[in-house]
């Protein structure tokens, strides 16, 4: 169960660094996110868009040193490094896959286990606490990553298991979708803009930073209130998992209403993020993968829109 005490390594992910004098500087004008909200004690979602609004990654942020790290997907790294260097010619900063150097684990309850390594965490999510060179966020309820170097990542491996059983990667996406927290894929790069992804309601984009790439059009569909797709749970009967792309469909509609996020096996059955037009969800016949593919049922997420809200970031 999601909701269980363990612990996995985020296997699927890796860390892209960006460090020196101009970091910071430099990646305000390229993420969603405003970088002058980071500090030792608070990290953050976000995401990097096209010049479209497309993101084209999403990760956590988290300070570091002389700059910041940034997990996300790890097939998305080598694209986004190619792509940021272009822009970072003239900037002090320097962008590297910190991959090799970094081991990241998933605690879903593991709070004592924390604790007992000197990283206490407030309950907020995002928020950050250091202790010896770990690093632990907060990233939902009862969740929580921790940062190790890689040297110490055995040592750090055993510690956990004499604490926690280990759980498998599947259990922590699980507690991903249940938390309401999208992520873009390879499958999905360049697909959906930051609010398709509700984004905005977890803390990963700030209307009040200035020019960023894309930063136009994702202004634009905030204040004009035209979004007609973003982000739903829902669920699916025990099966083949869906992967990221896979297209949905609706009878009273005559093309594709949407796209799935993320999925995770459940005990019963599967759960999702997924894309969808939102007239579609109100009329509640939603199929995976072709209009007599399996139905799915619409679940409840732990947060609400509130645009208002949203746009004081």
């Amino acid at each position: 169960m999601a909701d269980s005490a363990f612990f996995c390594p985020l296997s699927h992910e890796g860390v892209l660094a960006v460090r020196g004098p101009d970091a910071s500087k430099f990646l305000q004008g390229q993420l969603t996110c405003n970088l002058n909200y980071l500090s030792d004690t608070q990290s953050s979602l976000g995401a990097r868009c096209n010049q479209k609004g497309r993101m084209q990654s999403s990760f956590r942020i988290v300070l570091d040193g002389d700059g910041c790290l940034l997990a996300m997907a790890s097939e998305l790294i080598e694209t986004q490094l190619a792509d940021l260097k272009k822009y970072a010619v003239f900037s002090k900063a320097k962008l590297s896959d910190e991959s090799p150097q970094w081991a990241r684990f998933g605690l879903t309850n593991g709070q004592a286990v924390l604790d007992a390594l000197g990283l206490g965490l407030p309950e907020e999510d995002g928020a950050v606490v250091r202790a010896a060179g770990l690093i632990a966020v907060r990233v939902s309820n009862e969740r929580a990553e921790l940062w190790v170097p890689a040297d110490r990542a055995d040592s750090l491996r055993q510690q956990l298991a004499a604490q926690l059983p280990q759980g498998d990667l599947n259990q922590w996406l699980l507690g991903q979708i249940r938390a309401g927290l999208g992520q873009v894929m390879p499958q999905t790069r360049e697909l959906f803009i930051p609010q398709m992804l509700n984004l905005q309601a977890v803390g990963g984009v700030s209307f009040k930073k200035g020019c960023y790439t894309g930063q136009e059009i994702v202004a634009r569909m905030q204040y004009l209130g035209k979004l007609k797709r973003r982000l739903y749970r829902l669920a699916l009967p025990a099966g083949e998992l869906p992967a990221p792309g896979t297209p949905l469909f609706s009878p009273t509609h005559n093309s594709g209403i949407g796209e799935v996020v993320l999925a995770a096996q459940a005990p019963q059955q599967i759960e999702l993020l997924a894309v969808l037009q939102a007239e579609a969800v109100e009329g509640g016949n939603l199929h995976l993968g072709a209009l007599e593919g399996p139905g799915l049922q619409l679940l409840d997420l732990p947060y609400q829109l509130d645009r208002d809200r949203e746009i004081q970031r």
